[in-house]
């Protein structure tokens, strides 16, 4: 853990854009406990519950193309504090919604809150390359994430724990304040000035749609990188259903007392820890090269996969908890380790393009899969651990084809193109 305190020691302006999201991060699982509560509680629908994803996941991949062009032209820290600023705002709206009868105007917030996050995701992924070295990468993205999942786990049993004794306006109103606060933070990292190089292409640059279509031709060009920006998707085809059956084997399933949302509480914090923990150790145990990486991804399929059909099969709650942390061990270094390559291998001249494109892929395939989970309960009638099964049965084709490529990528002809 020294090398992740030292850069935090050592580093004035990652520190400023770490405790920005540690603090924002906190606010979003309060936020997360209390919207997937208040679904639950006035409709009682697990098509809601999917539409409430499709809500927050849906604006990122219709908004990143936009998004990814704006972060490679404007200033990304400004772009960062105009989308926190503005989600405050956002959030605090949900307030107004108190019965069945305005759960469209919380749709529609969410949906807002969402566009205004697809500004922010592919500005601070491309601003990170920025403010650490290459060789700190991996180390960085590593602590963002056990940053996102610690506060997973804290923020997901404190806000289960606050949902149940405060009600579920309280975790709005912190969410909003969070938003405010990381702002301020972010407003005190100080950016490296462009390089003439980057300066020039900045100045260049034909706009809007034209340079969007620029970045698919990178991408196109460079096949490694495109598998690698396509690996989360693949990953959320699996991990996308989870969010919904989740939240019903918590309310149906396994409720503690009565109470879902001490459950689900514990579900997230679970998720929390093998997120948080599965990167460090992957880590310790491979390293962080290009091969180490490109089998940390492998190991992160393999143990998405592992949990899935365990959570098939779970006959008690402590079961449920256990694959839970396998899938997200698992979801925890796939994320993590292909961030990190992408980051490397990516010209920064086109880095908000291909994160934008990444995040955009990854929202439409989870989509796809949160929607099927959702029809898969209310149409087909599918119990919560048939869904589990299913969708571990596709994990493996999606492990499979991960290996195909990864065992094409050992030879040069397969990285032509990268950076």
């Amino acid at each position: 853990m020294q090398e992740y305190l030292d850069l935090l020691r050592g580093n004035h302006d990652y520190r400023q854009l770490w405790i920005s999201k540690l603090i924002s991060l906190l606010g979003d699982w309060f936020n997360l406990l209390a919207s997937a509560t208040l679904i639950a509680t006035l409709t009682g629908s697990g098509t809601a519950i999917s539409a409430l994803f499709l809500a927050r996941f849906l604006p990122l991949f219709f908004t990143s193309p936009f998004a990814g062009v704006i972060a490679d032209r404007l200033s990304r820290r400004q772009i960062m504090i105009a989308s926190d600023l503005l989600r405050a705002l956002t959030v605090l709206g949900f307030l107004l919604v108190r019965d069945p009868a305005h759960i469209w105007i919380f749709y529609t917030l969410t949906a807002l809150q969402f566009t205004l996050s697809a500004f922010f995701i592919p500005a601070e992924r491309a601003l990170l390359p920025s403010l650490v070295k290459t060789e700190d990468l991996v180390t960085a993205n590593a602590l963002d994430s056990f940053t996102w999942s610690s506060m997973l786990a804290i923020g997901a049993l404190l806000g289960g724990i606050a949902t149940a004794a405060f009600g579920i306006r309280t975790a709005f109103v912190l969410d909003a304040l969070t938003f405010m606060v990381s702002a301020w933070f972010v407003s005190r990292v100080t950016v490296p000035p462009l390089s003439p190089t980057e300066r020039a292409h900045r100045e260049s640059s034909s706009g809007g749609f034209f340079e969007f279509v620029d970045g698919l031709r990178y991408l196109r060009g460079r096949r490694f990188i495109l598998v690698l920006a396509l690996a989360k998707a693949a990953g959320s085809l699996i991990w996308g259903a989870a969010n919904v059956v989740e939240i019903a084997m918590a309310e149906k399933i396994f409720p503690i007392n009565g109470n879902g949302a001490l459950t689900l509480g514990l579900i997230y914090a679970t998720v929390g820890l093998g997120t948080g923990f599965g990167p460090i150790f992957v880590r310790r145990w491979l390293g962080d090269n290009r091969t180490a990486t490109l089998w940390a991804i492998t190991l992160g399929f393999a143990l998405l996969t592992g949990g899935m059909l365990g959570l098939g099969w779970a006959p008690t709650l402590g079961w449920a908890l256990a694959f839970t942390l396998m899938r997200s061990l698992g979801t925890g270094a796939l994320w993590v380790f292909s961030s990190a390559f992408l980051q490397r291998v990516v010209a920064d001249s086109f880095r908000g393009r291909v994160f934008a494109f990444e995040f955009a892929a990854l929202t439409l395939t989870q989509s796809v899969s949160i929607v099927w989970a959702g029809l898969a309960q209310d149409k087909l009638g599918m119990g919560v651990q048939q869904v589990f099964t299913v969708t571990g049965l596709a994990s493996i084709v999606v492990l499979v084809g991960w290996l195909v490529f990864r065992a094409k990528a050992q030879s040069a002809p397969a990285i032509a193109g990268v950076e």
